[in-house]
């Protein structure tokens, strides 16, 4: 049956633990010199409207550690533009690869194209979600801390796509998700209805007072105030989110918590220097892991198709 990676609930928890338990084989077996050609020839297609680090250099190492080829297609493909539908590029794109990750402006342009690829579509970040980044970030929190159930993760920031995928990861995985953020900036109506409606037992909380909000968690996490195509609202977020920087005042308060963030970060304004080069965090690994994990991401959906 064919499987997309839209949203991060698209896979169960069951699922979710069974590409960290495929991860952590290639990861020891990486650490060790050797790198598995588990599916030799076979072609991972790049679709990317946005500029990306993390998840190209990620999704395209990972893909030539299983032994196959990644190509990348940006803006010269023409996709999403007056060149041709999105249909016309998937159905098109599907007969030369076997994988798609798409990193799109719009949640919608990803849907789109995965309602008419014939092979699996990976969503590489939309405005709506990450969830590659979540699955990554929640693979490693267990790598530090030895477990997931019962753990406490909070969110100071926006409610923004990694926060929204954090929280579903969390409450798949049994964990407890805090978003600490000012009111205007947390998770909308229909996102916290689609919430209950998928994980009505989970324990997803909102607050505007980030220091309650650290109090007994296991990782603090933040992302940009301003995210790429925000830049319009860029002073008035600054504004909003100033008591909402994660520096070593507020980390004071939850002292054995590990920090997180997805990268690229604005250093001096969501998270400090001292903090996010300190002994604390762990956003380098936190990187160093989506390859990882999206190679035991793309091991899972490639051997679905098998």
């Amino acid at each position: 049956m064919l499987r997309h990676i839209i949203v991060p609930e698209d896979l169960t928890a069951h699922e979710i633990e069974a590409v960290f338990a495929i991860s952590k084989d290639l990861e020891t077996k990486y650490d060790a010199g050797l790198r598995e050609p588990l599916f030799p020839g076979r072609v991972l297609g790049l679709v990317f409207e946005k500029p990306s680090l993390r998840t190209r250099v990620s999704f395209e190492a990972a893909m030539v550690h299983l032994g196959g080829a990644a190509v990348f297609l940006g803006d010269e493909a023409g996709f999403s533009s007056s060149r041709e539908s999105i249909a016309d590029f998937g159905r098109v794109l599907s007969e030369y690869v076997d994988v798609i990750v798409c990193r799109s402006k719009a949640h919608e342009t990803i849907q789109s194209l995965a309602a008419v690829s014939s092979v699996p579509v990976i969503n590489g970040l939309s405005d709506y979600c990450h969830p590659c980044q979540a699955f990554a970030d929640l693979y490693t929190l267990r790598a530090h801390v030895g477990r997931l159930a019962g753990l406490t993760l909070t969110f100071v920031g926006d409610g923004n796509n990694v926060a929204r995928s954090l929280a579903v990861v969390c409450g798949l995985l049994g964990m407890r998700f805090v978003l600490a953020a000012p009111e205007g900036f947390q998770f909308d109506e229909a996102f916290r209805s689609h919430l209950r409606d998928i994980l009505p037992n989970a324990e997803i909380e909102e607050t505007t007072d980030p220091v309650a909000a650290v109090q007994d968690t296991s990782c603090v996490y933040t992302d940009v105030w301003t995210s790429m195509g925000q830049e319009k609202e860029r002073l008035e977020r600054q504004q909003a989110f100033r008591p909402y920087q994660v520096n070593t005042a507020l980390m004071r308060h939850c002292p054995d918590a590990l920090f997180m963030h997805c990268l690229p970060a604005r250093r001096g304004e969501e998270v400090t220097d001292d903090v996010i080069d300190g002994s604390c965090s762990v956003v380098v690994e936190e990187a160093a892991n989506r390859m990882h994990v999206q190679k035991g991401l793309l091991a899972w959906l490639l051997g679905q198709q098998s």
